[in-house]
């Protein structure tokens, strides 16, 4: 698991800095910063769901997934549940944080790299993926921690367990997650990443943790598919 625990540091290391950072940084250049982020994460979502869009086997699978990951979501209330987590551990700054984590969370662990590394790790022990990974992570999570602070640092932690997870069951993952499922997934991942960059701009609030479940249809999809194929 060396990739993992290296893309781990990187971003421990990176939250580190950008919260050594923003002390020193006066409030009209940490707007600043929290304008770009969120532009970056903007920009950042639209890629991908585009550069996703024609890989896609199902082309409304994304819409239904939406809708029913969504609806899920509200009824737990993911987002709300979060936001009074991370509350306990930010005074005076919880929403600002769990704004801040669920973005990071996203960029950080849905991602071809993020999925895919554990497992040419753990069959081949190629880290290539995840040193790449590691490295966008370390800048991406320097820019976060010098808007939201050192909070951010406990994103690495979800990164962790999340790439620990796809290592361990990686021979059962490989031969499941197709190109196929990986566009359909990307495509979601990036309407969560550009929907997270409209809220810290405040074009339009949305809870984005609770439309994470919407993650968990395309997979269910191929599955019931794989069966009656």
């Amino acid at each position: 698991m060396l990739g993992t625990i290296v893309n781990t540091c990187t971003i421990l290391t990176g939250s580190c800095i950008g919260g050594a950072l923003r002390k020193g940084i006066p409030e009209k250049y940490q707007t600043a910063l929290y304008n770009a982020m969120g532009f970056a994460a903007v920009a950042l979502g639209i890629r991908t769901t585009v550069s996703n869009m024609s890989n896609s086997i199902y082309p409304v699978l994304f819409i239904i997934s939406l809708a029913i990951g969504s609806l899920a979501g509200a009824v737990i209330d993911l987002d709300g549940k979060f936001m009074k987590l991370t509350a306990r551990f930010s005074k005076g700054g919880g929403n600002s944080l769990g704004q801040g984590l669920s973005t990071g969370i996203l960029l950080y662990c849905i991602g071809t790299l993020s999925i895919l590394g554990p497992i040419e790790s753990a069959l081949h022990g190629d880290n290539t993926y995840l040193f790449t990974n590691a490295t966008l992570d370390f800048v991406t999570s320097m820019v976060l921690a010098s808007t939201y602070g050192f909070g951010m640092a406990a994103a690495a932690g979800v990164l962790f367990c999340w790439q620990g997870a796809i290592y361990v069951c990686a021979g059962f993952l490989e031969p499941f997650l197709t190109a196929e499922l990986l566009a359909e997934i990307s495509i979601i991942g990036g309407i969560l990443i550009a929907a997270s960059g409209l809220s810290i701009l405040k074009i339009k609030e949305s809870k984005t943790l609770n439309m994470l479940p919407s993650l968990l249809i395309p997979p269910i999809w191929f599955i019931i598919m794989s069966f009656v194929k």
